[in-house]
């Protein structure tokens, strides 16, 4: 019987980064970290979906799409992602006040990955079938 020390692993090739440079789990780790940072808040992915559809979208629909969200939350949270680069505001110079909110380009970058996160969820609630081993 062969040693465990003795074997053989193979080990999967590494992704890069945008500079060619082959992520390490540290690096790989950060960057997640980095990532997570830019959409984590309890509203901030709700907010996403709704402005995925590529309109602009006024502040007063966003409030209306996400009841459970208070006023002062959903401008934070806008603004944070405006600050992050996800989100573009736009403040039309009237009265009353008309300020409309539509993703950036890297923002809707974000969408097939948000998508990936939906399939992986409803994974979850699909009935568990037989494995192929049974």
């Amino acid at each position: 019987m062969a040693r465990t020390d003795d074997k053989v692993r193979h080990e999967p090739k590494s992704k890069v980064d945008r500079r060619g440079v082959p992520y390490t789990p540290q690096t790989a780790a950060a960057e997640v970290e980095r990532a997570l940072k830019v959409v984590a808040g309890r509203w901030k992915l709700v907010i996403l979906f709704h402005l995925f559809d590529g309109a602009r979208h006024r502040f007063s629909d966003l409030e209306r799409a996400i009841p459970g969200v208070s006023q002062k939350m959903l401008i934070q949270q806008l603004r944070q992602l405006e600050r992050d680069g996800v989100v573009r505001r736009f403040v039309h110079p009237q009265v009353p006040p008309k300020v409309e909110y539509c993703l950036t380009e890297w923002g809707l970058a974000l969408c097939p990955a948000l998508d990936e996160i939906l399939v992986w969820a409803a994974e979850r609630d699909r009935p568990a079938g037989p494995t192929p081993d049974q």
